[in-house]
């Protein structure tokens, strides 16, 4: 590929940026300097350097965000801010966006990348990808209510569900509950409580498949996945 997209795509800046700093003698190619960002490298195998330090190409990149509510899981809106925004600039660089969506009001976990490819996988509901949530109900949660999510719930435009797991960690006037389910249809896990009559109040994901939210990660903050779960990942290809 050639050398200014490389270095632009590796968060060096835009390509005027680039060409400066190609043209100040910054950039050196198997330790030659190299002034043209016309000139092809290949990042497999030849060493790039940026002022004596390596550059590392990535092609795809993973983020796991920790996102609060009154963020909306879009990669550009007119009026809210997005969770594209809670990136630094130079991660932004690559064109990540949200593995599906959390509604506006709820927090939790949301992967971020550019691989358009794993995407697809994570979000195909005949993948059975597991997203547990924690909720808190306006009323008490029941055994009944367990039955009906094992076995599907029709939401209020007549489509039931595939079967989804609830547990329920307090039942009370304000009861609180773990839900898994392997698809992602709007607003599902409050539509799922409201075919039952009952109202979610909190929500939050707390895990997805093997992934689940760092307590060290406050809302707002991300990381990049490491290396072994970008091994696992690619596995789901």
């Amino acid at each position: 590929m050639r050398l200014d997209k490389l270095l632009s795509h590796s968060g060096y800046g835009s390509r005027k940026e680039v060409k400066q700093l190609l043209k100040s003698g910054q950039v050196t190619v198997n330790d030659q300097i190299i002034h043209s960002g016309k000139a092809y490298v290949d990042p497999e195998k030849d060493l790039i350097m940026m002022n004596g330090e390596q550059v590392v190409y990535e092609e795809f990149v993973y983020y796991l965000l920790h996102k609060p509510a009154g963020v909306v899981s879009a990669t550009e809106d007119l009026k809210d801010k997005t969770v594209l925004d809670l990136l630094d600039p130079r991660d932004q660089v690559k064109s990540p966006f949200p593995v599906g969506r959390l509604d506006k009001d709820t927090e939790g976990l949301l992967l971020i990348t550019n691989d358009g490819k794993l995407a697809h996988q994570l979000l195909s509901p005949k993948n059975n990808i597991g997203k547990t949530y924690f909720a808190k109900i306006d009323q008490k949660v029941t055994e009944e209510d367990k039955i009906a999510f094992k076995h599907g719930v029709v939401l209020d435009d007549g489509y039931q569900t595939k079967p989804a797991d609830l547990v329920i960690l307090k039942s009370d006037d304000i009861s609180e509950v773990e839900v898994t389910i392997t698809e992602g249809k709007f607003h599902q896990v409050k539509r799922m409580f409201e075919a039952l009559g009952k109202h979610v109040v909190y929500l939050k994901r707390i895990a997805m498949e093997q992934w689940k939210l760092d307590e060290a990660l406050e809302q707002g903050e991300y990381r990049r996945l490491s290396e072994a779960e970008i091994t696992y990942l690619k596995q789901l290809k």
